[in-house]
């Protein structure tokens, strides 16, 4: 969905149905909206579940609907909880890792999820 049209550009996003395509499908995360200057997502982790992601191209924010377990942002640990909002730089590695149960986070690039 990466473009720049407006009239056709998605206005509302149902979530819980993004959560439903990632427990049917192979990926633990789902980007609903992709544009030059903004992409959003949801991410599902399972209790024990690899969080496998890269650093990327783009800034980046979490908000953690729920769950528990910690963000590694470069090397260091931050406790995750319902609630919680998170920063990421550009290229900086991170995982989401030790959750005990469903972790569900809404994120945001400031630019395009390449």
């Amino acid at each position: 969905m990466l473009g720049t049209d407006r009239a056709l550009l998605k206005i509302a996003f149902d979530t819980k149905e993004y959560l439903q395509k990632i427990a049917r499908g192979d990926s633990y995360f789902y980007t609903f909206l992709n544009q030059e200057n903004i992409a959003a997502g949801i991410l599902r982790l399972a209790p024990g579940e690899e969080d496998t992601q890269e650093p990327h191209d783009s800034d980046e924010v979490y908000y953690v609907v729920k769950g528990d377990g910690f963000l590694d942002i470069g090397g260091k640990n931050y406790t995750v909880s319902d609630g919680m909002s998170y920063f990421v730089g550009k290229e900086i590695p991170h995982r989401f890792h030790g959750n005990t149960h469903e972790l569900v986070v809404v994120y945001f690039f400031s630019g395009p999820d390449t």
